[in-house]
């Protein structure tokens, strides 16, 4: 992997400066107008230029770019393996690391690396912007310096916040419990179904309760094996049969993401039930979750959900659609049997889930 790697020069490096690492997959954060008024991926090796606070923050900080910056929309299992691998690879060298990601599918990444980073004790904080850092009201300069600053944030010499992470607009979140909810706004992400993990204000106030303890008795494992043999169908009023036959029947699928309505409604035809029921019978995995940004589904509280827990369809819980569908392709790589990725689907592995 021929990654581009430059080390930025700091005044204030003493032997008692942080370290950390920048990985740039792309994104609007990355982004800088050149001389025709166009976006182009910025050169890192000119970040203090455009970022000159940088300079007095005492950290020693290194950049390494993926050789070609992506639009996150073209994100896939190789880029999370990629990204993966360089913290392994690194994970010793430095106190924290900083992914530049794009907002679109930043969701989907820190869920995915929440799994497959096991036994991580350090920070990795996926951050972006709205507007690129060579614009004047770029969010990026802020969103970019308290990503750094948590990412070497320690009491008695141990970090803060040793988990998978997406810091954005003043608020840090659990990787795994984040979701995209604007596009023209500064706050493009929410939690609704956990508490964020910090607020940046004067002072960055970390809420420990909400943060997920350091295991320094464990080592970082890289599990790198996952399968896409998965799809996410979402309910909508009008949905067929032939619409629910067709995706069940796509070769090689595993496991099915099924979106709901409320706590878990669905349809109560039995058209529909009946469907379900022939999937599950093949071997597919089907796991419930809400449509809605705050949903939690709880099968059977509803006459409605009540057979969807009789044909063996999986509760996701409070679980976002991005983990859902992640910890899918995570588990279908790792686990060996059916019953094993039924099991684990129902545990949290990384926090994504309300035990």
């Amino acid at each position: 992997m021929n990654y581009k790697i430059v080390r930025l020069n700091t005044s204030l490096r003493t032997s008692k400066t942080s370290s950390v690492l920048i990985i740039y997959t792309g994104g609007t954060l990355g982004m800088a107008y050149d001389d025709s008024g166009a976006l182009v991926p910025f050169n890192f090796g000119q970040i203090l230029e455009k970022i000159p606070i940088l300079s007095n923050m005492n950290i020693a900080i290194t950049v390494i770019s993926f050789p070609e910056p992506i639009d996150s929309s073209n994100v896939s299992m190789k880029h999370w393996s990629d990204m993966a691998y360089i913290i392994y690879e690194n994970y010793d060298s430095y106190d924290g690391f900083v992914v530049l990601h794009g907002t679109d599918t930043m969701a989907y990444s820190a869920s995915m690396l929440s799994y497959m980073l096991q036994g991580l004790n350090k920070p990795v904080i996926f951050t972006g912007a709205q507007l690129p850092i060579s614009a004047m009201r770029s969010d990026a300069r802020e969103n970019l310096m308290t990503s750094l600053e948590i990412a070497t944030a320690k009491i008695n010499d141990e970090p803060i916040v040793p988990e998978v992470c997406i810091f954005f607009n003043h608020m840090l979140l659990r990787g795994n419990r984040a979701k995209k909810v604007q596009s023209v706004h500064f706050d493009a992400f929410e939690s609704e179904n956990y508490p964020p993990l910090a607020e940046s204000g004067i002072v960055i106030d970390y809420h420990t309760a909400a943060i997920r303890p350091l295991e320094s008795n464990k080592k970082l494992v890289n599990r790198s094996k996952l399968d896409n043999n998965v799809m996410v169908l979402k309910l909508f009023p009008g949905i067929t049969d032939k619409i629910m036959d067709a995706c069940f029947a796509i070769e090689g699928l595993k496991g099915v993401v099924l979106e709901t309505y409320g706590s878990g409604n669905s349809p109560s035809e039995k058209w529909f039930m009946q469907s379900l029921e022939r999937a599950i019978k093949k071997g597919i995995i089907i796991l419930n979750v809400s449509q809605c940004n705050g949903g939690r589904v709880i099968q059977g509280r509803y006459e409605t959900s009540k057979e969807l827990l009789n044909v063996g369809v999986i509760s996701g819980a409070d679980m976002t659609t991005e983990a859902a569908i992640t910890k899918l392709m995570f588990l279908f790589g790792q686990e060996k049997t059916l019953e094993d990725v039924k099991s684990k689907l129902m545990i949290p592995l990384a926090g994504e889930i309300t035990a």
